[in-house]
């Protein structure tokens, strides 16, 4: 009971205060992850010696082929996947650390909302299951939904809403529980792209208001240029940080950025990073 409470207290007196940008939040250490192979035969290794360090506060994109190893190496920090070799220490503790202490939240390509709850009730779910109070739940997620633009929505359902609306729902109920890391495994990719491009905009805007580090995977190059401040690319298989490259289109970003030679450049400098370019 005393450790539930502590856990609560520390819950309530979180905030979105901006981290120094100096520290190092995510350190990766010549990480390797196998699969075993279902024949029976020898066991696939999908990411070898890898090595990456994020800072507090970084929004870092990575991107590769297809296989490359792109969402293995996110589950694997989100401690959904645990890793063969090496480690990944997240201010010093374990990702099952920091994941139990629910300073992860994680944005995957389908937003996964319950049909009969309304996008309040959705929103708030994490913190129902983590018995916070229900005025701090009720600030919260009217908090969130003003975050991410959609406090007029709180009562609609699901199937009422767009694609994009709806991954919005899924941003805001991952901020709901005011992680410290935002994981995102290509949220935007089964989006028009249309609604990707605001998206992408609104993205930053939520990013510049809550100073969160977050680990993006994408295999659009442009979209990662567009948002972060450093990409990272993935060999093919087995996986391995081919190249880092630093994004130094000033912030804040719109759209007018892609219409830019240095953002051309930038983009061109990501593609030729891949093997065998």
């Amino acid at each position: 009971m005393a450790a539930a409470r502590s856990m609560e207290n520390e819950f309530l007196t979180r905030d979105f205060s901006a981290p120094t940008k100096s520290e190092t939040e995510i350190l990766i250490e010549n990480l390797g992850v196998q699969f075993p192979d279902k024949d029976g035969g020898e066991p696939v290794t999908a990411l070898q010696n890898v090595n990456l360090e994020i800072k507090q506060g970084e929004f870092v994109c990575l991107v590769g082929p297809s296989g490359c190893g792109k969402t293995t190496l996110l589950r694997t920090v989100a401690d959904l996947q645990q890793p063969t070799s090496g480690k990944i220490t997240v201010r010093g503790q374990s990702p099952r650390e920091i994941r139990l202490q629910k300073k992860y939240g994680i944005v995957f390509q389908s937003p996964v909302l319950y049909d009969w709850r309304t996008v309040r009730r959705n929103v708030c779910m994490p913190m129902e299951l983590m018995g916070l109070p229900k005025k701090y739940r009720t600030e919260t997620v009217t908090e969130m939904l003003e975050l991410v633009g959609l406090y007029d929505f709180g009562k609609k359902y699901p199937h009422e809403l767009s694609g994009g609306m709806q991954q919005r729902v899924g941003i805001a109920r991952a901020l709901a529980i005011k992680p410290e890391i935002l994981l995102m495994d290509e949220p935007f990719s089964a989006l028009d792209e249309f609604t990707k491009e605001k998206l992408n905009e609104d993205l930053l805007t939520i990013w510049s208001k809550t100073n969160k580090t977050i680990l993006f995977v994408t295999h659009n190059i442009s979209e990662a240029v567009f948002l972060s401040d450093r990409v990272v690319v993935l060999s093919p298989h087995p996986g391995r940080v081919s190249a880092v490259v630093d994004i130094t289109i000033p912030r804040p970003r719109t759209l007018a950025v892609k219409n830019t030679a240095e953002f051309n450049q930038l983009v061109t400098k990501v593609r030729n990073s891949f093997e065998g370019v």
